[in-house]
């Protein structure tokens, strides 16, 4: 039973960048960069018949290209951050390709997406890692001058079940190429 998402693909260059900035943070396991990615709609375990139907399904969006900006630190979980992330800007037609995957999602059964969409690259996952520590590391880290590039596919991914961060295949593919 796959573990499914969508997503979109960190480009090599904007890779390296971002992988410039691990290590330095206590309880923290970096991402391999090649893991990079922005969840565009997490699906989870799916049957095949299930993933199949998906995967037909997407090639119905009909979407153009954008800019995608990388921007900045951050990191989720508050008193007890839990991930370190590079932002990316909420542009509208990332927004709109997310809110477009999750109505599909939900036409086919679904449960709606529990959490407010905040697309982001996670970088590292923490543990026990003390928010002064993360607060030390964005303070030096955090910024980096903001990375654009543009977002021509978004692409199905599949997962092992395991404590997160890869590695992860990319199962089809979905051109952006609307006229």
């Amino acid at each position: 039973m796959p573990r499914l998402f969508t997503g979109l693909e960190i480009p090599d260059e904007v890779g390296h960048t971002l992988s410039g900035l691990r290590g330095g943070l206590p309880g923290a396991r970096w991402i391999d960069p090649e893991n990079y990615h922005v969840t565009l709609r997490f699906i989870g375990d799916i049957d095949g018949a299930s993933a199949n139907e998906i995967a037909a399904m997407l090639w119905r969006v009909n979407r153009k290209p954008f800019e995608v900006t990388v921007q900045g630190l951050s990191s989720f979980g508050g008193r007890k951050p839990r991930a370190v992330v590079a932002n990316i800007a909420p542009s509208r037609p990332l927004i709109e390709l997310q809110a477009e995957l999750e109505r599909m999602m939900q036409r086919i059964g679904l449960d709606p997406e529990g959490r407010k969409f905040v697309p982001h690259v996670t970088l590292a996952r923490l543990h026990d890692a003390s928010s002064q520590d993360v607060a030390d590391y964005l303070s030096v880290r955090g910024y980096f001058p903001s990375r654009v590039f543009v977002a021509e596919r978004f692409v199905l991914f599949s997962s092992r079940a395991s404590t997160g961060g890869g590695p992860y295949v990319v199962e089809d593919a979905y051109d952006l190429c609307a006229g």
